[in-house]
């Protein structure tokens, strides 16, 4: 396997879809607002199988302080291989000295969370005005 991690923007429609369909992303549904919603991430990085999408992570951020990862998804034929965490460490290459990084893990997200770093903020509490079901 030759995973290559890419900052590209240039990713088919199709193929993002069916990876979101693969995780069972409820955003799948909304083709257009994700597409729209990715490539105008502050940064999106993927991870390539070739010609094929099996991974991808993007951050939301004011540039400066904070920034707040709201995907990241892996292929399930590809979970467990690193593929998140070469995600997560190219992230962390632009991001990792910004005063707060936040994301929001449920499931066993959590556990690979607190892997590459992350913890548990504190007594807060996760809160939504949500219009989807899962993800």
């Amino acid at each position: 396997m030759n995973i290559k991690i890419s900052d590209t923007r240039e990713i088919a429609l199709h193929q993002i879809i069916a990876l979101y369909k693969a995780n069972e992303w409820s955003a799948a549904e909304k083709p257009t607002e994700l597409q729209n919603t990715l490539l105008n991430s502050h940064a999106l990085i993927t991870a390539w199988d070739n010609e094929n999408l099996v991974g991808l992570g993007n951050a939301i951020s004011d540039g400066y302080l904070v920034v707040y990862y709201p995907h990241l998804l892996v292929h399930p034929a590809y979970q467990g291989k690193g593929i998140g965490k070469m995600i997560v460490d190219k992230l962390q290459e632009k991001y990792k000295n910004f005063h707060m990084q936040m994301l929001t893990a449920d499931e066993k997200a959590i556990d690979f969370y607190k892997k590459v770093g992350f913890e548990k903020a504190g007594e807060t509490m996760p809160m939504w005005i949500y219009n989807g079901n899962e993800h």
